[in-house]
């Protein structure tokens, strides 16, 4: 009988110890965070072996308004008919720098391929990109491009 008395007897120690009121240390404060570096949306970062890029600058585009790019495979009628990439922007009312990046392997060989944009605000459209054919599957820069008034 002591046996059991005495595994009782230090049962009901261990209950008393973790139910006592004592307060909890405190924890350390946490380390200072190193605050991360935002890289500017127009650099989106190291271009990957498997992807090429179209990239240049787009003007007039008015402070607000949402622009969509998109490179399209087009058929014989102008009719789209596969994407192949798209981006959305915002402008800020000067030039703004965009970044296209797409899977050369998506790229049909012989199939006209073209680069389209549009500019809208409040969900109404107002400019556009008279269409920019691209040739190759390849990394290249298209320079400045101007939208023009929708009709």
């Amino acid at each position: 009988m002591h046996h059991r008395a005495l595994v009782v007897l230090c049962l009901a120690g261990l209950l008393a110890a973790c139910g006592s009121d004592r307060p909890k240390p405190e924890a350390p404060a946490p380390a200072p965070v190193a605050k991360a570096v935002k890289k500017p949306v127009d650099e989106p970062g190291p271009l990957p072996a498997y992807q090429r890029e179209l990239s240049g600058t787009l003007l007039e585009i008015p402070a607000g308004a949402e622009v969509e790019l998109a490179l399209l495979v087009i058929d014989e009628r102008g009719r789209p008919q596969r994407l192949l990439a798209s981006s959305d922007l915002t402008g800020t009312g000067q030039a703004l720098p965009y970044h296209l990046r797409f899977n050369p392997e998506a790229f049909p060989a012989g199939a006209r391929v073209e680069l389209r944009g549009r500019a809208s605000r409040s969900g109404q459209l107002i400019l556009h990109l008279p269409p920019q054919r691209i040739a190759q599957a390849q990394t290249q820069a298209t320079g400045a491009l101007r939208f023009e008034k929708a009709p």
